[in-house]
């Protein structure tokens, strides 16, 4: 569509564009009214089992996409007992039926996907061999990445504007020439900056779990299709929990690494460049820890990330952390919890029971306090919040006239917890000195923790609730903080709310914090999250394996 040919206002761009993406799924993967109407009735989806009773799947095809991890399948494929097309198809019609229940999706380009894969398909019976350790294997990606002849609106009306990707992103590339297969990008909320998403282009992505609930953000498309099992391995980014809020909302695995250790150049944000503040990282959603490692150490392998992206850093992935006895027991450091940010009660359960857990498995715990101002939830909170308002911003929601959407209006802030760190009345150099002072201090207080508890791993809530009713899920406090530390962290899916277990609503006394509704949120999903410090990815990654598997031993109710 030319410029000469865009509708005049911004609801005639978002039917054209919706129109566009309703056509782009074969009529043949429809759902009938039956199975919508199905859908709509049970908000608990995966219960229903929706892909099996709609008959678009053979067997086969619910076998590829609901019994197998990312490495598993890998097997499968670079062994010839299962094509990259039969993989890719199944993933692509799953994909198709999530799209249409849960509003997952932003761009599909299933031809090109198909087309591929009977490439790599060829490939393997020519030459014998894999492409490359992601042979074959469909990969879904946030709507932020580019791909050449697709757009990238990340949920701004005023994008639709734009022509389509003329180039891939850095980790696109990557991913194509490690051979895996990309079949559709997933959806965000508009900005990018909160944890429901939601735009006016694409909807509200649902949480499949309990649609009434939010899917998390800003990679909640990711998290949903995942979890519909319409991908088995997802790739998201995170500036403030932006996976891993996502991973604990939809009950799956997520990683946010140190910054640049996966290639992020390339893709569209929206934001202005260039000026200091928290940088966002790209990671993996999956179903297991395995699948988690797999996209890591496939990504990073020798140490040749820097040749996709400038920024990327060239150190290579260690198969086993050398400073860790893997005999020995963890010296786990597990954080307070925040008096500004109240842990509901399925959240505080689940913490407590897993460290009752790890105690028993003969790992060392302890506990971490928040006396200094440094070390605390509310003032790291503080501190990101204002690095995420200072400075010039692109203004591309009053560019098309769109309105906000409620979760951009509500503003969730850390701000009743108290003041700024930098005086408002600062000019921007001075505020820079401040805020790069203040996060200076942080990292010190926190280093010296480590060194001084002689800590492997820090274990702490995902979040301060579990998914949350839609627009409510409130500051990220619990995520962010590592993001201003810049340390990789891990969620690992662990029990589930429980209105018979904790029956006693909760209020945060905050308009900007989620208070608990045990019936709202029952049967939503819970989680734990663990912390290395920076550049320490392999070990988090190890350490998060050693802590699941203990939980999955010891941590039964």
């Amino acid at each position: 569509m030319t410029s000469e040919t865009l509708p005049s206002n911004w609801q005639d761009l978002v039917a054209a564009k919706r129109h566009e993406c309703e056509h782009k799924i074969p009529r043949e993967w429809l759902l009938s009214a039956e199975h919508l109407a199905l859908a709509q009735g049970s908000p608990c989806l995966l219960e229903i089992d929706l892909p099996r009773r709609c008959g678009l799947l053979s067997e086969v095809e619910l076998d590829l996409t609901e019994n197998y991890t990312a490495s598993q399948l890998l097997v499968k494929l670079a062994s010839g007992q299962s094509s990259s097309l039969a993989v890719t198809m199944a993933f692509c019609k799953r994909a198709a039926v999530a799209q249409q229940v849960i509003s997952c999706l932003t761009e599909t380009f299933f031809p090109q996907a198909l087309e591929r894969a009977e490439y790599l398909d060829d490939y393997l019976q020519r030459e014998g061999k894999p492409v490359g350790p992601l042979h074959g294997l469909p990969i879904s990606i946030k709507d932020s990445f580019c791909v050449e002849g697709v757009q990238s609106t990340i949920g701004y009306v005023e994008l639709l504007k734009d022509e389509p990707a003329t180039a891939n992103s850095a980790l696109v590339k990557v991913l194509l020439d490690l051979g895996a297969v990309l079949y559709v990008k997933t959806n965000i909320p508009q900005t990018m900056m909160t944890a429901d998403s939601e735009n006016n282009i694409f909807g509200r992505t649902l949480n499949p779990h309990k649609t009434t609930l939010t899917a998390g953000g800003s990679s909640g498309g990711e998290g949903a299709l995942v979890a519909f099992r319409g991908s088995v391995l997802g790739v998201g980014t995170d500036i403030a929990g932006s996976i891993r809020i996502p991973a604990l909302c939809c009950g799956l695995y997520g990683f946010k690494p140190t910054i640049d250790r996966i290639p992020f150049g390339g893709q569209v944000s929206g934001a202005v460049k260039g000026i200091p503040g928290l940088v966002p990282a790209a990671g993996p959603l999956a179903h297991s820890i395995s699948d988690l490692k797999l996209l890591m150490s496939s990504v990073i392998a020798n140490g040749q990330a820097w040749k996709y992206d400038s920024a990327a850093v060239g150190v290579p992935w260690q198969t086993v952390p050398s400073d860790i006895n893997a005999n020995e027991s963890l010296t786990i450091g597990v954080l307070a919890e925040d008096e500004n940010f109240p842990l509901h009660p399925p959240v505080k359960r689940a913490l407590d029971r897993a460290v009752q857990a790890l105690t028993r498995a003969g790992h060392r715990i302890v506990r971490l306090g928040n006396d200094y101002e440094a070390q605390s939830l509310a003032y790291v909170s503080r501190l990101a919040f204002q690095y995420f308002i200072y400075g010039p911003r692109k203004d591309l929601i009053a560019a098309s006239g769109e309105p906000v959407v409620a979760s951009v209006g509500k503003a969730a802030a850390p701000m009743f917890s108290g003041p700024f760190p930098a005086q408002q009345d600062l000019g921007p150099f001075d505020t820079i000195k401040v805020l790069y002072e203040a996060r200076q201090r942080i990292n010190d207080a926190w280093r010296q923790t480590w060194v001084d508890q002689k800590l492997d791993v820090v274990l702490a809530p995902g979040a301060q609730s579990t998914a949350v009713a839609h627009d409510t899920y409130g500051w990220p406090s619990y995520t962010v903080i590592w993001n201003v530390l810049d340390y990789p962290a891990c969620i690992i899916p662990f029990g589930k709310a429980s209105k018979e277990l904790d029956p006693e609503p909760m209020t945060t006394f905050s308009d900007t914090q989620p208070d608990y509704h045990p019936d709202e949120v029952n049967g939503a999903p819970c989680a734990i999250q663990v912390i290395t410090p920076r550049f320490q990815d392999e070990k988090c990654l190890w350490a998060a394996d050693i802590i699941d598997r203990a939980l999955a031993i010891y941590g039964k109710e």
